[in-house]
């Protein structure tokens, strides 16, 4: 069974760029455009990998991982930041999130970041 992925961005092109990236390799349970869906889907799905966008309306990314990976310690959770977001990553890491990419995605980065973390 190929692993589940929850895709989080607040963007329509960029959960469609993951979604075309992933889909080959990984099933895609769900897509969700904030944190508090994000919350709720993985609870719904219990998916093998969450690429979470970390700037998001209503709650984001950090508060996301930090509330998933606290009823889930096992979570997995790829971080999808822009160049220059270095501070709000540390606290990503600090949420529990496993790894990172940054945008504009690349597919080698991407499943080279997916391996580092579901491996």
């Amino acid at each position: 069974m190929p692993p589940k992925v929850l895709i989080v961005d607040d963007s329509d092109f960029m959960r469609n760029l993951l979604r075309e990236i992933l889909e080959e390799n990984f099933e895609i349970v769900d897509e969700a455009e904030n944190g508090v869906e994000a919350v709720e889907l993985y609870r719904e799905h219990d998916p093998d990998l969450v690429m979470m966008d970390i700037v998001m309306p209503i709650r984001d990314g950090i508060e996301a991982t930090s509330e998933i990976t606290g009823t889930d310690p096992d979570a997995n959770v790829i971080m999808c930041t822009s160049v220059g977001q270095e501070e709000k990553m540390k606290n990503a890491v600090k949420a529990g999130a496993d790894g990172y990419i940054t945008k504009p995605f690349q597919k080698p980065n991407v499943l080279e970041a997916i391996d580092d973390v579901v491996a």
